[in-house]
């Protein structure tokens, strides 16, 4: 099975960080980004894609053709325009169920076991009040129909709900389907084009508490107290 990890970034709110490097390289710890996320990836995980664009050849020159027994392929994208424009860079590479994640988070062993056992799945934390990530929206048969800011998810329902981490499942399927332009951007959604998949196939949510966010540089030091408290793996 193979896991597409979408690190083609600019990374421009944590700069100063990523002046000189792409975001997946920026360390915490003793290890950068990217090294948590391939030393998460469970041993049905036999190859990883890396679609990689700002200074993605520094992320190469580090990581080369292979990473612990699983080989890595690289798909540079050029134009950077959207987490669905860099997954239909890779499309020639992906048959059947595969994993797709983001460059710049970490999740546990554990989430993307239970994810890789699905055709359709996300991977959701359980919200607290103070977070401030968009959260899942569902219908009344649990059918996922958005996902909204939190001020706008609180003018309908009492409890905190879900955030989603990145984390899918999918299988090729998914290149039926155009890609969903944002309406306030020049870019292509992959989870606005997961809501119009979601119609047609039944999405599987999975529930797992750790996950680490890296959006500014401000959340490093975060990031380095739940490394040290919790092993990922």
């Amino acid at each position: 099975m193979k896991a597409i990890i979408l690190a083609a970034g600019l990374g421009t709110r944590m700069k100063p960080l990523t002046n000189k490097l792409p975001k997946p390289m920026v360390k915490v710890l003793d290890k950068n980004l990217l090294e948590y996320k391939l030393e998460s990836l469970p041993e049905s995980i036999t190859e990883i894609i890396l679609v990689v664009g700002y200074k993605g050849n520094i992320i190469k020159k580090y990581f080369g053709n292979n990473y612990k027994n699983k080989k890595i392929t690289y798909v540079f994208d050029k134009t950077i325009s959207g987490t669905a424009h860099a997954l239909w860079q890779a499309k020639s590479f992906l048959k059947g169920r595969f994993i797709v994640m983001m460059g710049d988070d970490i999740y546990s062993r554990s989430s993307i076991l239970k994810c890789s056992k699905y055709d359709w799945s996300i991977v959701c934390k359980p919200a607290q009040k103070s977070d401030g990530y968009n959260r899942v929206v569902f219908d009344k048969n649990k059918k996922i129909i958005n996902f909204v800011t939190p001020e706008t998810f609180y003018k309908t329902n009492k409890k905190n709900g879900l955030i989603f981490t990145g984390l899918y499942s999918m299988t090729d399927e998914i290149f039926k389907y155009k890609p969903v332009k944002l309406k306030t951007k020049n870019e292509w959604g992959l989870p606005q084009t997961l809501l119009k998949i979601s119609k047609n196939k039944d999405i599987k949510i999975i529930k797992d508490s750790f996950w680490i966010s890296i959006s500014s540089p401000n959340d490093i030091e975060n990031a380095k107290l739940q490394l040290r408290n919790k092993s990922f793996l």
